[in-house]
């Protein structure tokens, strides 16, 4: 049986899609599936939004979604940034003084990689060359800085890549962050920090708001600590089985891994639900 349940699944009511891309959209080469397209197309015939949300920037994640990304909400950088068709929804940058604190921090820790997250454009160390084919798959907009210190420009957040383990290596060097910022271990090699407010289920909530969806209406696909809040603000939360621990505890729901169709798997549902 492909959908664990904790509780009856009745998808009828549903008007709000939202899924995270990294691990739960995407599979592990970070594609996404030609089903995922054809069901999308579906929703949309039937007035049902669907939402993107990520870690990723802007670009990358439109880049992904590019048949589609016209038609549907996109929330990146863990919520700092939402846009929908050209229109901006949600912009909640990371205050300069606190950006200049991190880095601080993370000069004196080994083998990390710091991105500064702008809307469009991404920016690393001129000595990160090395990091760029990594940087790649995330980021398609971005430039080399002698000093991230002293960039003047608007960052929605910080991203910090590590090879071997962000949670062990990573995590503990700025958790100390935590109530002045969101620190969010986004991934098995990210850590992400950004303002209290740049989070998933703030830029979820706004769009709740503006289209008078409730959480009973709202369906939810994540697999890491940064998709938290957001699973939290829909009844019908779903955990891909190759989740973190955490977040297969909170939701509601567990469907099959990224690799498997598990989100198509739910949305075929969905669509059977209402037809």
């Amino acid at each position: 049986m492909w959908l664990l349940k904790r509780r009856h699944m009745n998808l009828s009511g549903i008007k709000l899609v939202v899924s995270d891309m990294d691990g739960t959209l995407l599979n592990s080469n970070h594609e996404v599936s030609p089903l995922f397209f054809e069901l999308f197309q579906e929703l949309k015939r039937r007035n049902i939004l669907f939402a993107a949300a990520s870690g990723r920037q802007y670009n990358s994640i439109a880049d992904k979604l590019s048949p589609i990304a016209d038609d549907i909400i996109i929330i990146a950088e863990n919520g700092g940034f939402a846009m929908q068709n050209g229109r901006e929804i949600v912009s909640t940058p990371l205050e300069y003084p606190l950006r200049r604190q991190i880095l601080e921090v993370l000069e004196g820790v080994d083998g990390v990689y710091p991105v500064l997250c702008g809307k469009n454009k991404a920016y690393i160390h001129t000595g990160a060359t090395g990091f760029i084919s990594k940087l790649k798959e995330y980021y398609t907009d971005f430039a080399l800085l002698e000093d991230l210190k002293s960039h003047q420009g608007e960052i929605m957040k910080i991203a910090v890549y590590h090879y071997e383990s962000s949670e062990k290596y990573i995590y503990p060097a700025v958790k100390h962050f935590e109530g002045d910022l969101k620190v969010k271990v986004s991934g098995e090699n990210w850590v992400d920090l950004s303002h209290r407010n740049a989070h998933k289920g703030f830029a979820l909530q706004k769009v709740q708001e503006q289209y008078a969806i409730g959480p009973s209406e709202t369906l939810v696909f994540g697999d890491y600590n940064n998709d938290l809040e957001m699973l939290a603000l829909a009844e019908y939360s779903v955990a891909m089985e190759n989740a973190h621990p955490n977040v297969l505890d909170a939701a509601r729901y567990r469907t099959l891994s990224n690799d498997a169709l598990g989100v198509e798997r739910v949305l075929q549902q969905l669509l059977k639900s209402i037809d």
